[in-house]
């Protein structure tokens, strides 16, 4: 669901599918082919979001954006499923692992990976192409070509997902 918040409203791309159980709040901008998922939150009530192209927000993931300050996630990443973002950026080609949380003014460089249910702490930058994992997130080695190439087809699969929804939507079963 889309709301309108303080004279701000969401703005969603081509080809971008957003559940009806999502709730978009405010000023949040998505790209093109994108996932937001069932129950995932994008509140961008007093800071703004951006999303850009080919990137999934999975089910139950909360975005959010501090006072005045933009929320920037780039082309293709992957938040997992329950994932709680509050960062300043996550870089192209990202992945947030399920159920990992990124701090206030946390930054995740390009192609890295924040595995699941790591804390990424207030204000800690992620450098580009490593894994990072546990609580403080910590970088545990870079990422491989074996990485690179199981992403690229788990990002694939939520756009071609999102088309999917799109095209089809989804019946509804009663009892």
């Amino acid at each position: 669901m889309l709301y309108r918040f303080r004279n701000r409203e969401p703005k969603i791309g081509k080809d971008t599918y957003v559940s009806e159980h999502a709730l978009l709040i405010g000023d949040v901008r998505i790209g093109d082919n994108c996932y937001v998922g069932h129950g995932a939150i994008l509140r961008g009530d007093y800071g703004s979001i951006e999303i850009d192209s080919g990137t999934a927000v999975e089910e139950g993931v909360v975005v959010h954006a501090p006072p005045d300050q933009v929320c920037r996630i780039g082309k293709k990443v992957t938040i997992g499923h329950g994932a709680v973002v509050h960062s300043k950026s996550i870089g192209d080609l990202a992945v947030v692992g399920m159920g990992a949380v990124l701090s206030l003014f946390s930054e995740i460089g390009e192609e890295s990976i924040v595995a699941e249910g790591s804390t990424v702490k207030l204000g800690q930058v992620i450098p580009p192409r490593v894994v990072v994992s546990g609580s403080p997130a910590r970088v545990s080695k870079d990422i491989t070509e074996d990485n690179r190439t199981f992403w690229k087809y788990g990002k694939q699969l939520y756009i071609d997902l999102a088309k999917e929804y799109i095209r089809d939507g989804m019946q509804r079963m009663d009892s």
